[in-house]
C-alpha cells in the first residue's frame, strides 16, 4: 500500500452461506482511495454498500481478498477494537446516541480509555460540538434534541479521537429534507477542515453530488468509479443508471413504467436546464 492510498482493497470478496444458497455480497472488488477524499458509494439495496462498508471498518472479515486501512492489513490486526476506536468513526442512519447521558457526554465516550485526562476529554468533546453548532446544547439529552441535532452529535463523536477514516451509513436517511442538506454540508466542511478521509453509502443523488468521487455498484461489484463534475452531468447519470434508463434500453418494456418520483424530479431539471436560453 503507498503513502498516497488510505484505503486499498485488493480482489475483496465476501460470500454469505454455501452451494446453491450462496449469497455474493461482494465480487472481486479492486478499490484506491487517496488520503483526504470524500466518497459517495451508490447502488440499489442489496448490491454490497453497507457490506463494504463494514469491511472498511473492520466490522467485518472477507471471504477472500484483502483491506488495507491506513497502512494496516485489517485481517491482521492485533487489536481490531483499538484499530476502530483509533482509526475509524462510524456515522449510522440511526445516530445510537445513549439516552441517559448528555450530549457532551456522548461525544467524550470514545475517548474513554484512550485519552487520560477527563479535562483534556472534556475540552476535545466542546471544540467537537462548537464544530458542529451545538455547543449551547452541551448538556442535553437525546430526547431533547432534534433529528438533525442527534446526527450532528453523532457526527462530532465519530471525529472524537481525529479519526483518519470516517464512515457514514445512509447518515441523512432519517432526516427531512432541510436537516439532511445542514447535515450534508456539515460533512463535507469537516472533511475538509479536518483532513478525515470520507466513505458515505447513500441512495440520496443530492448527498452523492456533494461528494467528490462517486462509486456505484451493482451484484457485489463496483460498475462505475467517477470523479465529480458539472450537476448536469450527474444528472444525466443518475438517469443513465436508473430504472427508466434500463426501461430506454429494454425494447420489451413499456417506456415510463418503471419510472419513481425521484427519476421523474430528474427528468424535469434535465428538461428545464435544457430549455433554458443559452
Amino acid at each position: 500500500m503507498t503513502h498516497e492510498l488510505l484505503i486499498e482493497t485488493i480482489h475483496l470478496s465476501k460470500v454469505y452461506g454455501s452451494g446453491e444458497s450462496a449469497v455474493h455480497a461482494l465480487d472481486d472488488i479492486n478499490l484506491a482511495v487517496a488520503a483526504g477524499e470524500f466518497v459517495a458509494i451508490m447502488g440499489p439495496s442489496g448490491c454490497g454498500k453497507s457490506t463494504l462498508l463494514n469491511m472498511l471498518g473492520a466490522l467485518d472479515q472477507p471471504t477472500t481478498g484483502e483491506v488495507w486501512v491506513a497502512g494496516e492489513n485489517l485481517a491482521r490486526l492485533k487489536d481490531v477494537d483499538a484499530f476502530r476506536a483509533s482509526t475509524v468513526g462510524f456515522v449510522f442512519q440511526l445516530h445510537n446516541l445513549l439516552p441517559t447521558l448528555s450530549a457532551l457526554e456522548n461525544v467524550e465516550t470514545p475517548m474513554q480509555g484512550r485519552v487520560a485526562s477527563a479535562r483534556v476529554r472534556r475540552a476535545r468533546a466542546l471544540h467537537l460540538l462548537e464544530r458542529v453548532g451545538l455547543a449551547e446544547r452541551a448538556r442535553a439529552l437525546p430526547n431533547q434534541l432534534s433529528g438533525g441535532q442527534r446526527q450532528r452529535i453523532a457526527i462530532a463523536r465519530a471525529l472524537a479521537n481525529s479519526p483518519k477514516l470516517v464512515l457514514a451509513d445512509e447518515p441523512t436517511g432519517a432526516l427531512d429534507s432541510q436537516s439532511g442538506e445542514e447535515i450534508l454540508r456539515l460533512i463535507g466542511e469537516l472533511n475538509r477542515s479536518e483532513g478525515a478521509t470520507v466513505a458515505v453509502v447513500t441512495h440520496d443523488r443530492r448527498v452523492a453530488q456533494a461528494t467528490q468521487r462517486i462509486l456505484r455498484m451493482q451484484d457485489g461489484r463496483i460498475v462505475e468509479d467517477h470523479r465529480v463534475s458539472d450537476p448536469l452531468e450527474e444528472d444525466l447519470r443518475t438517469l443513465a443508471y436508473s430504472k427508466l434508463g434500463e426501461t430506454i434500453l429494454d425494447p420489451a418494456d413499456a417506456p415510463m413504467q418503471k419510472i419513481t418520483p425521484e427519476e421523474e424530479t430528474v427528468l424535469r431539471r434535465l428538461v428545464e436546464r435544457l430549455r433554458r436560453p443559452q
